[in-house]
Order: structure tokens, then C-alpha cells, then sequence
């Protein structure tokens, strides 16, 4: 068991997080940690502290989206805008917290397909069809996880988690904690490996 961890509090929808969740794998290795998941919800969060995301500002959004493809390539990773961005990762996120709540094994290969069609595919998540489809192709049983996205036990700990990271501060995603520290930002690992270190 590793003795340090990085809490990775994250959204499905956020093309940063995505970007950080490339980069954790090895960040985890080298540092000897163990990366402890924290799926929430972005808009909830949003609401709750005012934030928003930088797409609704236009030169904004136009230079962050710039500026995640010079980390990709930096990162050797694929990443391309989605055209249907923003998407509302509701049932997405409930669908990851659900299977960390009943299925751990089977969340990082759901958080992977689902990524992937949003941040390299450009495929519209949004869309019920859609999302069924990316499941299927990734192994799962969609009306299972669309049932376990419905469960009312998975809704109720979506919703204690985003209140949580609301009081532990959290603005945005990607949020790491380290102990205490909270860094914001894929652009922020290597403070992260640091605290780790």
C-alpha cells in the first residue's frame, strides 16, 4: 500500500482534467503514491462558488483550448476540442461515482472510454444514444450503468461529494489534495509530484 496519496477531485467534462488523468498513472509511480479518485460534480460547484467555466468567456476559452494542446503535445497524448462542448456530465458523473461506490475495478475503464469520446473523438455525450454506444464499444452494459446512474443512493453521495468539495474549497477541476495542500490545474503537477516527494 502506498503510503502518500494525491486525492484527483475531477469532471468528465473538463478537458484539463482529462489532461491530468493522462499524466497520474505516471505521477503516482514515480512518486510511490497511490492516487485516490474524487469524481464531483463541476456545475454544482460552479453554482455554489460563483466560478465559471472559462468557455463562457470567448478569448478566454479560445486561449485555454490553445493552451491544453500545447500540454497534450507536450504530454504525447491525444486531445482535440469537442464541437458540442459544454455537455452535461450529470448522468456521466453519476455513472462513474456509482461504479466507485459498486464496481471500483470497472471505473478507471469507464472514466478512459468516456474521456476519450469527449476530449479525442468529439463525439456528443450529451446525447443518450451516443453515450450508449461509447459504453458498449468500452465493455460495458449501458441500461445497467444507466439504472446504477439512476440509483438514488448513487444521486444522494453525488451530491454529498460536491458539497464536500465545496468545503474543502474546490473551485474548478482538476483539483488535487495532497494532505492539506489543494493544487488547481493540470498545469499544476509538478507542485503535486513535489508534495509528494
Amino acid at each position: 500500500m502506498a503510503s502518500k496519496t494525491v486525492e484527483f477531485w475531477f469532471d468528465l467534462g473538463s478537458p484539463a482534467a482529462y489532461l491530468a488523468w493522462t499524466q497520474l498513472p505516471a505521477l503516482a509511480r514515480e512518486t510511490g503514491s497511490a492516487v485516490v479518485h474524487r469524481p464531483f460534480l463541476l456545475g454544482g460547484v460552479f453554482q455554489a462558488t460563483g466560478n465559471r467555466s472559462p468557455a463562457e468567456v470567448p478569448a478566454k476559452g479560445r486561449y485555454m483550448m490553445d493552451d491544453l494542446r500545447r500540454f497534450a503535445r507536450r504530454y504525447g497524448v491525444p486531445f482535440d476540442s469537442n464541437p458540442h462542448f459544454p455537455i452535461n456530465t450529470l448522468t456521466l458523473m453519476r455513472g462513474a461515482l456509482g461504479l466507485q461506490m459498486r464496481e471500483p475495478d470497472r471505473m478507471p475503464a469507464y472514466v478512459d472510454a468516456i474521456y476519450r469520446a469527449i476530449w479525442v473523438e468529439g463525439r456528443n455525450m450529451g446525447e443518450p444514444a451516443v453515450v450508449g454506444r461509447v459504453l458498449q464499444e468500452a465493455g460495458f452494459d449501458p441500461q445497467r450503468l444507466l439504472a446504477l446512474a439512476g440509483d438514488p443512493e448513487v444521486k444522494e453521495q453525488l451530491k454529498a461529494v460536491t458539497q464536500d468539495a465545496v468545503q474543502r474549497g474546490v473551485f474548478g477541476a482538476p483539483t488535487f489534495f495532497v494532505g492539506e495542500q489543494m493544487f488547481w490545474g493540470q498545469d499544476r503537477l509538478d507542485f503535486v509530484k513535489e508534495a509528494l516527494q
